[in-house]
């Protein structure tokens, strides 16, 4: 069977389109796209959703259902996560894909987001006893840890890219200070998970960990080939957090290319986030997937 599976984000709406082999567990890719309409600018500030965002993000969901038709899409899942949870005009956006498109939008909680996470993260892994997976978000950030598909721990904590560049990193390029802060921020965030796992595996999963990946390895378009399965040393992301906290984001985008496009803004937040978990968590490595919450959503709804 052929289901599709779309995932509202923070700052991405992403598609998924696949074929399911249910009594296999497989979820082999037809067609993915990810658009960035960034649902979540400005509302921490505004605590809603603006009209231009909703428009945006009504025209999206409108080119998505029409490309799930035309692969005769038998199932349409559509997973909303932290902007539509926290959003107060939430409730009204909902009815309104409701009536303009007829796609049901299930907002999920943030363990539920953690959950879908891990089970979207690991479903193209085998024979990995223990893994972490790390979901940096724009508004949030998922931490997940398991024993193959058995959930140990799960918690979402209230920072993402898009929250932690406009709390901390006012100036672009930020401050010493702002780094310093942010950090020191992060610190007292994940501070219960200091020395409390010590995974065989750790996983970075969603589009702040994919783009580094490609900005790592030099790549300006996304290469999911390339992407799921490497490895990001923390070396080399230190370095890369060295270099980008110095430049502007249109510098940034020129230097890296496309698949900065969106992301030249927050990214600089998203690549700190994950160099503290790393440090935190004592991993000098991660290994990268961009199988996320929506290949998740398909798992807990069809395979379990």
């Amino acid at each position: 069977m052929t289901v599709a599976s779309i995932d509202i984000g923070t700052n991405t709406v992403l598609l998924l389109i696949a074929k399911i082999v249910k009594n296999k567990h497989l979820i082999e890719p037809l067609y993915e796209e990810q658009r960035m309409p960034r649902l979540g600018k400005g509302l921490k500030k505004n605590g809603k959703i603006s009209d231009e965002k909703i428009e945006m993000l009504l025209s999206i969901l409108s080119d998505y259902k029409k490309k799930t038709e035309s692969y005769n899409s038998e199932i349409i899942l559509v997973t909303a996560t932290n902007a539509l949870r926290i959003a107060n005009n939430s409730k009204e956006i909902i009815q309104m894909i409701k009536s303009n498109l007829n796609l049901s939008v299930d907002v999920i909680t943030g363990d539920r987001e953690a959950e879908f996470a891990y089970l979207g993260a690991i479903s193209e892994i085998n024979n990995i006893k223990t893994q972490l997976v790390i979901d940096i978000g724009g508004g949030s950030t998922e931490l997940i840890y398991g024993n193959n598909d058995k959930i140990i721990y799960k918690k979402s904590f209230h920072i993402g890219s898009v929250s932690a560049t406009e709390q901390f990193l006012i100036h672009l390029p930020p401050l010493a200070e702002e780094i310093h802060l942010l950090r020191r921020e992060l610190g007292v965030i994940f501070n219960e998970i200091k020395s409390k796992f010590q995974p065989d595996l750790v996983i970075g999963i969603a589009g702040t960990a994919t783009t580094l990946a490609c900005m790592i390895q030099g790549l300006s378009h996304f290469d999911r080939e390339k992407v799921n399965g490497s490895l990001i040393f923390k070396t080399e992301l230190d370095d890369l957090v060295s270099k980008i906290s110095k430049i502007k984001p249109e510098n940034i985008l020129d230097k890296y290319g496309e698949i900065l496009k969106g992301r030249e803004d927050i990214i600089t937040g998203g690549a700190i986030i994950l160099s503290e978990l790393l440090a935190i968590i004592n991993s000098n490595s991660i290994g990268i997937t961009s199988r996320g919450i929506r290949y998740g959503a398909i798992v807990s709804d069809l395979f379990y």
